[in-house]
């Protein structure tokens, strides 16, 4: 168990547990695009329990790649844009490695999650054995205008209609997520650009993984939303996400 600290920061109580959590090997992949003036800020304050850090920078045009090299991580480059793509290519460098993780942990690079809650993120995986979470941005734990008013009408439709056709518990589409290795491989996952977390969610339904959320904050990322803060990226994203939710109502 744990306990919020004085600075805001998730602190374990159970001292078994931490040992246990160190033991497990666990890395993590932010797509990122664009995210200078975040992603050493992102890294820097990821728990130490992660044996590595994987930053992928989507093509982007600022000084992404060298801050975030600068900060400690693992950096690769997808010049194809997309943020599946970039999901994808951090999957297939882990998958060339010797030593396989146990637990994948997603997350994005705008600082609008709050990385030491890593260990939250995880710890139903640690502890229950659960394959998957979401780290569910709840509204009493939400920032003021952290959200986009299409991102709440988005999540709430979509996971309603996860809800009604598949009988899901979920609350939220979340980005910081954190998977079993061998489950994540087992998904075959395929969506290239907006659909990526979505496709995820229906997937570990189909496949009847277990699964839970745990509630976790969130702020006002630094930059603009390249999804949500766009016409554009806001009617693709919704397009994609409801296309994946009824294909799989199909089948």
């Amino acid at each position: 168990m744990g306990i919020y600290d004085a600075s805001g920061k998730y602190q374990w109580t159970n001292k078994n547990h931490s040992s246990y959590i160190l033991m497990t090997n666990i890395k993590v992949i932010i797509p990122a695009y664009n995210e200078a003036d975040s992603i050493a800020n992102v890294i820097k304050e990821i728990p130490e329990i992660v044996s590595e850090i994987i930053v992928v920078n989507n093509n982007s045009t600022d000084d992404t790649a060298l801050n975030a090299r600068g900060a400690g991580a693992t950096v690769l480059t997808e010049n194809r844009m997309g943020y599946g793509y970039a999901c994808l290519l951090g999957i297939n460098y882990i998958s060339k490695q010797s030593k396989t993780p146990d637990i994948i942990v997603f997350m994005d690079g705008d600082y609008s999650d709050y990385p030491e809650e890593l260990s939250k993120v995880v710890k139903p995986i640690v502890e229950n054995n659960i394959d998957f979470v979401i780290g569910a941005r709840t509204k009493e734990l939400r920032e003021d205008g952290s959200m986009t008013p299409q991102q709440v009408f988005g999540n709430a439709l979509a996971t309603t209609l996860m809800k009604w056709f598949f009988g899901a518990s979920f609350t939220d589409l979340g980005p910081f997520r954190a998977i079993k290795y061998d489950k994540l491989l087992a998904l075959e996952m395929e969506d290239k650009t907006y659909g990526w977390t979505v496709e995820m969610q229906l997937k570990v339904l189909k496949k009847g993984f277990t699964y839970t959320e745990v509630p976790v904050r969130y702020k006002k990322r630094i930059g603009v939303s390249k999804v949500s803060g766009t016409v554009k990226g806001t009617i693709f994203a919704g397009a994609k996400i409801l296309g994946w939710i009824f294909k799989y109502s199909l089948k």
